[in-house]
């Protein structure tokens, strides 16, 4: 009995501070918040390849400007610079920690800014398998989470963490991310419908570490398992802390963003 009693008095403080799947993907998310927290602001040049379902082939040329929020969500502007028929449209995006994102969009062709509904979040960005709310940055308190399990992918340890968005009209019931231990970033996200049948996988490689502490990954390449369609987006030129403000981020900066 005595040896009963001392081995419970061993596990007892570890039983107490077992964390369930829920603490531990909780955990995984502030981490990886924490550890992309205090960038400032970052610009990058992006080329978007969008792959129909029989193979053809078209091409965008983008730039993208973001901006870290404190106590709310980043801010960010997309400008396209080719083709020709879409130079100069714009997509700006306000992300907020619990209440629904706003997003514009400026469309040259119409001489107007076109506010995205929350409702019509769900809906692709510009014809490719990113929709508008794949567009926000990632703010902890608009998911739940729970830990699934560790993994290896590409000889990268990983965890492996389920998130359910808590806002409204999101697209998805669920998303399945492969977090890398070492960047605290996704090496790869399922994402489910609203029907919880898979619809898309994300994938991110190349991935670089800038400022000492930023992870950023080179390409992102989201393949449609129901439409068979393909979109990749090729990043380069990533800078970091280039002074932008508020004032590079209102609807006024979409009509003039060239």
């Amino acid at each position: 009995m005595k040896k009963l009693v001392s081995l419970l008095v061993l596990l007892l403080p570890l039983m107490a501070s077992a964390q369930t799947p829920e603490e531990k993907g909780m955990e995984i998310a502030v981490e990886g918040d924490k550890r992309d927290a205090g960038f400032g602001d970052m610009t990058s040049d992006m080329v978007m390849t969008l792959k129909n379902a029989n193979g053809d082939v078209s091409i965008r040329k983008m730039r993208s400007k973001n901006l870290e929020v404190e106590g709310d969500g980043d801010k960010g502007l997309t400008i396209f610079d080719d083709p020709a028929d879409i130079k100069g449209t714009a997509f700006l995006s306000f992300t907020h920690i619990l209440e629904a994102d706003d997003q514009w969009l400026y469309l040259p062709a119409l001489k107007r800014v076109k506010r995205i509904s929350s409702k019509n979040k769900s809906g692709p960005f510009m014809g490719s398998e990113f929709a508008f709310e794949d567009l926000s940055s990632r703010e902890v308190a608009k998911f739940s989470y729970l830990y699934l399990r560790d993994e290896v992918i590409n000889g990268e340890e990983v965890f492996v963490v389920e998130s359910k968005p808590n806002y409204k009209y999101s697209g998805y019931t669920r998303l399945i991310a492969w977090i890398s231990k070492e960047k605290y970033q996704p090496l790869k996200i399922e994402y489910y419908d609203r029907k919880n049948t898979l619809l898309k996988t994300t994938t991110a490689t190349g991935y670089q570490q800038y400022m000492g502490k930023y992870w950023r990954p080179d390409s992102l390449n989201t393949v449609n398992h129901q439409t068979k369609k393909e979109t990749r987006l090729d990043f380069s030129n990533y800078e970091f802390q280039k002074g932008l403000s508020d004032r590079d981020f209102n609807k006024s900066s979409l009509k003039r963003a060239r």
